[in-house]
């Protein structure tokens, strides 16, 4: 049975989408902060960091922090490989998503670089509703973003 609250991550989503929660550093002036935000939202939902030096999430201030707390790439490493304390993920499909799992948009080709929470899944592209930051959306749909790939992420603790 999963302790990864989803409610709790989609009233967080709601609560800061349009707005900065002032316990944490704003990223949007050096490279975004959507993954800054996305990390909130998982957090709100766990309630468990992982201070780990080989394979680390925490946020304790704007200058010490993991770069998987903010880093669309860490954060993915991350959840995928994470086994002790903390979220974790796995790689899933579209339609396998809950609210409170996230999506990795990659625009240019190369690299994923944009990280935002689901707070509706409707089992497709079409219609799976986002929560973002950097671009601030609550309920945008995914398929109104002009990317090149994305990848699902489902999280659990």
């Amino acid at each position: 049975m999963s302790k990864y609250n989803r409610q709790k991550v989609y009233g967080y989503a709601k609560k800061w989408a349009y707005s900065r929660n002032p316990k944490y550093y704003n990223y949007d002036a050096i490279g975004g902060d959507c993954t800054n935000f996305v990390s909130q939202c998982i957090f709100a939902g766990c309630g468990q960091m992982n201070y780990n030096k080989g394979n680390a999430w925490y946020y304790i201030n704007g200058n010490n922090k993991s770069p998987s707390w903010t880093g669309v790439e860490f954060l993915y490493n991350f959840l995928l490989s994470n086994k002790g304390a903390g979220p974790f993920g796995k790689e899933t499909t579209i339609d396998k998503l809950e609210i409170g799992d996230i999506i990795q948009l990659n625009f240019n080709g190369n690299k994923f670089s944009h990280t935002l929470v689901v707070v509706q899944n409707s089992q497709n592209i079409m219609n799976t509703l986002v929560s973002a930051h950097s671009d601030d959306v609550f309920g945008k749909r995914v398929i109104d973003y002009k990317f090149n790939n994305y990848r699902c992420i489902h999280v659990d603790f």
